[in-house]
């Protein structure tokens, strides 16, 4: 397999595309009434799932192109507080930051001036491509995960398929 060809298939696997439900399509037209609804014997709103993936991608964001990367508390600072909720803006501002950041992960990745082989600097051997592999396979457990929490809350648009 070529650079390039590896290149696509990084950037098909942020983008959650083939065998994974794209982020963009499971937060699609989610009512505003469920944002911070818990669904039975669930300790999380959808919103914290989501908020979630934007917290642990951004880590692994700065873990990549931060040289004086500082690690975060596990689990405080990639969840937020049990009892936080999120308005409507709040929850767009959540899709949005966590969008933004896949599209950076993903200009890195097709960026032909950067070895996905390097080792980060200061890191025990990881590389762009260990980190977008693991951005990418936490995203699609969570993404998955959201999909089925619409599907146990009912908040699927009529007609979804």
């Amino acid at each position: 397999m070529d650079i390039d060809e590896l290149r696509r298939q990084l950037a098909q696997l942020l983008d959650g595309v083939g065998a994974h439900m794209p982020f963009e399509e499971a937060v699609a037209d989610f009512p505003d009434d469920a944002i911070n609804r818990r669904a039975p014997n669930i300790d999380y709103s959808p919103w914290h799932l989501l908020e979630h993936l934007r917290l642990t991608q951004a880590d692994i964001l700065d873990y990549v192109v931060n040289p004086d990367y500082v690690e975060a508390d596990w689990p405080a600072e990639y969840w937020p507080d049990r009892e936080a909720t999120a308005t409507r803006s709040e929850f767009d501002e959540t899709v949005r930051g966590f969008l933004a950041d896949k599209a950076t992960l993903r200009a890195l990745v097709m960026d032909p001036d950067r070895d996905l082989f390097a080792v980060i600097p200061g890191t025990p051997g990881h590389t762009l491509l260990r980190e977008v592999r693991v951005d990418a396979d936490h995203n699609a457990y969570h993404v998955g995960e959201f999909a089925i929490l619409r599907q146990i809350m009912g908040t699927w648009p009529a007609g979804h398929d």
